[in-house]
Order: structure tokens, then C-alpha cells, then sequence
């Protein structure tokens, strides 16, 4: 199939999604929200009060999921490097988070304090190159699990919790294995709002160990 032609099926098939249908009707920015409802009500991991990053936040779908689950009590900071209209209960820092100067605001506003949840639906732009995407894939992975390990609350109850979205196949297994180094319990999650056809699948991770543990900036 042409890429035209693979286009024209793709916006098609995205129309008559029925997550998107379902996400313009209830005022979602993204079916992605669908995604994170579902894996909150399976692991409950939006509470009133915690201090939530989004990393990869725009357009903003998990950051309104949130705001709505924490009923406006607690903080999110969400980063991406593209723009995202303001919401309530949301500060937003537009950058790279791969660089020195975006990661230093993010770090910036969270004051010092730990981390309740850090969840990362981060995707790089994808060139079709599966090994090239793949590796990208797990490059902004790593660099979630490390901003994770040194930010989150430690291994006390409830503790903090890691949620990261990656892709079956290379590069899998060994990222798998990082995590539980760096987390007590590693599940894996496929919500039904994530397209069957799709190899993305969501880690998370609870339970820091604490000699995983760096002190944050700030403390």
C-alpha cells in the first residue's frame, strides 16, 4: 500500500475509533484518557493530595483524568515539547525532556518534594524504522525510570508508583528486568482502550527500593 493510500486509511479508521468518537463526546483531548481511567481503576493510582508528573503530557488527556480522579486536591506538572492549553490543577513546562534546561524547570517546581506518581506515555516521533523507533522507544524510557527512581517516595505505604507506556519486542525484556531492580513489584498492563493491533503495553512499577534511591534536588 502507498503511503497516501496508508494515510487516507489511517484518518479513517481513526475517525471511526470509538474512543475517539467517545473522547470528543465526553470533552477528553485524547483516547489516551480512556487508557489511564482504565488503569486507574485496576490499580488505583490517583489519590486527593499526591504530587502527580506527567511526562509527555500533551495534549492533555491524562492530565484531565487525573485532575478529575484528585478532585482538584494535590499537584500535577506535566512536560512536553509540545504546546498544551492550560488547565486547572496543571502546570506545564514546554520543553524537551532529554535536555538539561526543560528538566531543571520540571525539577524547579516540584520544590523538593516526592513524588507520588510518575507516569510517562512518551513516544518519540517515528521514522518506520523499527529498530531505529524501537531504541528511541527505550532511550525515553530509561530516562523516565531514572527521573522515577530518584524523585518518587520510597518503599513506604502506599509509597510512589511508576507508570510508562512501552513496545513488545526488542528491547523489551531488558527493560523489564531494569525495572525490577529499581521496583519491588513490575506488572504489565494492556487497557482495552489500547488498540488491539498496537505492541504498546504499560509498565508499572511500585515499591521503590531504596538503594535505588537518589536524594532529589532540593531536599
Amino acid at each position: 500500500m502507498k503511503r497516501q493510500a496508508k494515510t487516507r486509511a489511517w484518518h479513517h479508521q481513526h475517525a471511526n475509533d470509538f474512543y475517539v468518537r467517545r473522547s470528543v463526546e465526553q470533552g477528553y483531548r485524547s483516547r489516551a484518557a480512556y487508557k489511564l481511567q482504565e488503569l486507574d481503576d485496576k490499580d488505583h493510582l490517583l489519590r486527593p493530595g499526591s504530587l502527580v508528573v506527567d511526562l509527555g503530557c500533551a495534549p492533555g488527556g491524562w492530565c484531565q483524568v487525573a485532575a478529575e480522579r484528585m478532585k482538584g486536591q494535590g499537584r500535577i506538572v506535566g512536560i512536553d515539547l509540545l504546546d498544551m492549553t492550560g488547565l486547572n490543577h496543571v502546570t506545564f513546562i514546554q520543553g524537551d525532556f532529554t535536555e538539561d534546561g526543560p528538566l531543571s524547570k520540571l525539577e524547579a517546581a516540584l520544590g523538593g518534594q516526592r513524588l507520588d506518581l510518575v507516569m510517562s506515555d512518551m513516544a518519540p516521533n517515528i521514522t518506520g524504522v523499527n529498530v531505529s523507533d524501537q531504541a528511541r522507544v527505550y532511550y525515553l524510557a530509561e530516562l523516565a525510570l531514572d527521573f522515577a527512581a530518584q524523585w518518587l517516595k520510597p518503599d513506604l505505604k502506599p509509597g510512589g508508583a511508576f507508570l510508562v507506556k512501552v513496545f513488545q519486542g526488542a528491547g523489551f525484556e531488558d527493560y523489564v528486568k531494569r525495572m525490577r531492580q529499581v521496583f519491588r513489584t513490575v506488572a504489565v498492563r494492556k487497557p482495552d482502550a489500547s488498540r488491539d493491533r498496537s505492541r504498546e503495553v504499560y509498565l508499572l512499577g511500585r515499591g521503590l527500593k531504596l538503594d535505588e534511591q537518589d536524594e532529589p534536588a532540593g531536599d
